[in-house]
């Protein structure tokens, strides 16, 4: 048996070649749309691919599964719940694909979404213990997937909550020895409590896994609803486009060279302007409108959750990666890149027509929030990540909800922006300018930079916060005393 994960640290996110060796037979599970790999490794161990399975209509990337059936005539199969807009073969719960002694059996396991599958694989069709079970976002290792994120179109999340309670329960009914592959790791926004760990064991599982332990349904509910990191705005359009037949992505296609002129025009048009070189290089100079999005991270997850899907894009991109940008993007369903400046540094460099951008470092916050004219601190981690602490003072805004939340920033005032580590500020930062905002910084380091300060300097920040908020709560019973000294 041929039995391969993919892995993509920038997602996050698990795919699985799985093959019979005797027969050539094989299928993958919840590709990515980039599917050279997959092919190329099959043809390497002498498979075919037969098929392309997806364990339900994923919101985090936009799958590869018309590209793999386009490359290699494969079926694509989805849970029997699932109501695809496009050709596809809807898999029964105990449904046995056979692809020689390897045998796939299907699991009904709902409650991430309706159509959720996990994909059981037997090494040997006489095996009384399967080898392994590919769980896509049912189960994660050390966590299960959230059952909110089909809220906003019409699914609430204590039904599918219950389901997953069920769900979860009959896979602990497996094997302790039996494998378990999920669809994600640490980093997705499609559970909590994710681990770095790639895989595990259900025996595993049901020891360590707090949301696998027997409870009550209304428990589970409270457990699996709490502290969920806010979902990034492009979840919504993928989960539509993974249901629809689309525009195929072809990596061969080149990315299209602009002149600085040509960008001037998209722009006024209203492309957005996606800078992708490091948050160093940002601020030493970027073009007006940009948004800061550094490649080197967690780029696509990050652009799709400040870059709405349905916009063009235009790229400035580290030397010679404009076709990583694409085809990084390409993986959320961002196909609307026109283009990317064809020779960035001249236009750089050239006087007046780049903005650079301030960041400091937790010493000079610590100062500024002591000092007169105290600035806003806007805090843009997930909720879960404030159990580390805060910032005095600090308004929390995650990066996901930032977007549509603009209003509730401060205009009068200097804003500091700061998140766990940097990487998410500075996007943030940058987000504000292109909204208007005058006065923006970001810190560098972020919250982990502010808590490895003396703690002298945060205690007197401390102490100036707690005076602003008691003259907050004077003005609000004395209108005339000013609501900030």
């Amino acid at each position: 048996m041929i039995l391969t994960q993919y892995y993509l640290e920038c997602l996050s996110q698990a795919s699985y070649l799985v093959g019979d060796e005797t027969t050539g037979r094989a299928v993958v599970v919840d590709p990515r749309r980039d599917v050279g790999e997959y092919v190329a490794d099959a043809a390497a161990h002498g498979l075919t691919i037969v098929g392309v399975i997806d364990t339900h209509f994923h919101a985090d990337f936009l799958a590869g599964h018309l590209e793999l059936a386009e490359r290699t005539g494969a079926w694509i199969g989805f849970g029997d719940e699932a109501r695809p807009e496009f050709p596809a073969r809807l898999l029964a719960d105990g449904e046995r694909i056979a692809l020689g002694d390897v045998v796939l059996e299907v699991l009904a396991t709902p409650g991430h979404t309706p159509e959720s599958i996990s994909v059981l694989v037997w090494e040997h069709a006489g095996d009384t213990v399967p080898h392994s079970v590919l769980t896509g976002d049912t189960l994660f290792v050390g966590d299960v997937g959230r059952p909110d994120l089909l809220a906003s179109i019409g699914v609430t999340a204590d039904e599918l909550g219950r389901r997953l309670h069920a769900s979860v329960a009959r896979l602990m009914e497996l094997p302790d020895a039996v494998r378990v592959l999920p669809g994600h790791g640490a980093g997705s926004a499609c559970g909590k409590n994710l681990s770095t760990e790639r895989a595990s064991t259900i025996g595993d599982q049901r020891r360590d896994n707090l949301a696998c332990r027997p409870m009550d349904v209304e428990d589970f509910l409270a457990m699996v609803t709490a502290g969920q990191p806010a979902a990034p705005g492009y979840f919504v359009h993928d989960a539509i486009a993974n249901r629809r037949e689309h525009e195929l992505f072809d990596p061969a296609r080149p990315a299209r060279p602009l002149l600085a002129a040509e960008v001037d025009d998209l722009l006024d048009r209203g492309a957005v302007l996606l800078d992708a070189r490091d948050a160093d290089a940002f601020a030493a100079g970027h073009l007006p409108r940009s948004l800061s999005v550094p490649l080197d991270g967690r780029f696509a997850e990050t652009a799709g959750t400040v870059v709405d899907p349905a916009r063009d894009v235009v790229v400035v991109a580290p030397q010679d990666r404009e076709e990583e940008v694409v085809t990084r993007l390409a993986r959320i369903g961002a196909d609307r890149v026109v283009g990317y400046l064809r020779d960035p540094e001249p236009v750089l460099a050239a006087p007046g027509r780049t903005q650079r951008s301030e960041r400091v470092d937790a010493a000079t916050l610590a100062g500024m929030l002591a000092g007169p004219g105290r600035p806003e601190v806007l805090d843009v981690r997930n909720r879960g990540e404030l159990a580390a602490g805060a910032v005095p003072g600090a308004r929390q805004i995650p990066l996901a909800e930032l977007p549509h939340r603009l209003d509730e920033v401060a205009r009068d005032r200097t804003v500091v922006v700061h998140c766990a580590g940097g990487y998410r500020s500075g996007v943030a930062a940058s987000l504000l300018r292109r909204a208007g905002f005058v006065d923006v910084r970001d810190l560098a380091g972020g919250y982990a930079a502010w808590a490895a300060l003396p703690e002298q300097q945060r205690r007197r920040a401390d102490v100036v916060a707690h005076l602003h908020h008691q003259l907050a709560v004077a003005a609000d019973w004395h209108p005339d005393l000013p609501a900030r000294g």
